[in-house]
């Protein structure tokens, strides 16, 4: 039997040994809580109290003799101190590493990443602009989302707009201005953002403006993605798209796996389904050579003078990328421009 001196030291490590060891284990597994010298010190330090009431039982056993059994809890609750100490201190070592790269990105993108993406239907902003938000760590920003969000929310632009959309009227572009000003003051604006389809016109353009500068910001990069006309009927006319997800294939460089074809090399439509869900695609109304010409004219029409605007002659902020090349090709060179 143990001495009643002996079974204090039990009692005393793991009262106090368990529940440091549980602290860890209940800050580590919190996403919310990031981990702090604090819960390694609380691994290492029950991983002490264990091993020390050991090295007193051990001490202990000369003048009793005493079960192995009784060991086995301090035993256990020291390793779990060191595994604490050696995955917190692991856990640190990393959110310090993840701090210093995005400061150092924070540094080479610094001011404020406020970018737009041009490029006519089919020149791969859908491609290439998710890839800018994961090399920035900013989001991109369509207006069409904005709205919808807003209506949805029941904000008060939203009614504004909600009202709007069921007279079948336009949405103005002060109200599309004010949800802009409203989203880009959201934490993941922090260090920037990309507008998705804003400006369309000058009037716009000058209004966004304003906007920026109110504190004290501009545009800091327009990529404007370059690809011939004749190239891109090729593209669009053989887009298929899944409403749903938004997933794009196209019949000849990307097609979707159940794709079958008839005896003139045409796509059936009851064949074209999304890889991961196995629902039908769809092609839109406006993905045809005939419809295309009056989306290009629209396009050149209302872009150049946008471009115009923040070239050389005032902000200097547009680079043109070649986008008639691999995407990997594409994406290299906008990486090289950012």
């Amino acid at each position: 039997q143990l001495t009643s001196s002996m079974r204090a030291a039990l009692h005393h490590a793991r009262a106090v040994a368990r529940p440091a060891t549980a602290a860890f284990g209940t800050g580590i597994a919190s996403r919310t809580v990031a981990p702090s010298n604090a819960h390694a010190y609380a691994g290492l330090a029950a991983a002490g109290v264990a091993v020390g009431a050991c090295a007193y039982h051990n001490e202990q056993q000369k003048q009793a003799e005493c079960s192995v059994t009784e060991l086995l809890p301090l035993i256990a609750t020291a390793g779990m101190g060191v595994a604490a100490y050696m995955a917190a201190n692991a856990k640190i070592e990393q959110q310090e590493a993840e701090k210093a790269e995005m400061a150092a990105k924070f540094q080479k993108y610094w001011p404020r990443k406020i970018m737009m993406i041009f490029g006519p239907p089919g020149a791969g902003k859908g491609t290439q602009g998710p890839k800018i938000e994961d090399l920035c760590g900013i989001p991109q920003l369509s207006t069409g989302d904005m709205i919808r969000a807003a209506i949805g929310a029941g904000t008060p632009v939203g009614l504004k707009v909600k009202d709007l959309v069921s007279k079948g009227a336009l949405v103005s572009d002060d109200i599309v201005l004010e949800m802009i000003e409203t989203r880009i003051q959201d934490d993941d604006c922090k260090n920037g953002f990309i507008l998705d389809g804003f400006p369309r016109t000058m009037e716009q353009a000058k209004g966004l403006d304003k906007l920026l500068n109110k504190t004290g910001e501009r545009v800091t990069r327009v990529m404007a993605l370059d690809v011939p006309d004749s190239i891109l009927e090729e593209r669009i006319c053989g887009r298929w798209i899944h409403k749903k997800s938004g997933t794009s294939y196209h019949v000849k460089f990307a097609p979707p796996k159940s794709m079958e074809l008839d005896a003139n090399g045409v796509p059936i439509k009851e064949s074209m389904k999304d890889d991961a869900t196995g629902e039908p695609l769809m092609q839109r109304p406006d993905d045809t050579a005939a419809a295309l010409k009056n989306r290009l004219a629209t396009y050149h029409k209302e872009t150049t003078p946008i471009l115009n605007h923040y070239g050389p002659k005032n902000t200097n902020v547009v680079v043109s990328v070649n986008a008639n090349q691999s995407a990997k090709d594409v994406w290299a060179e906008i990486e090289s421009k950012l």
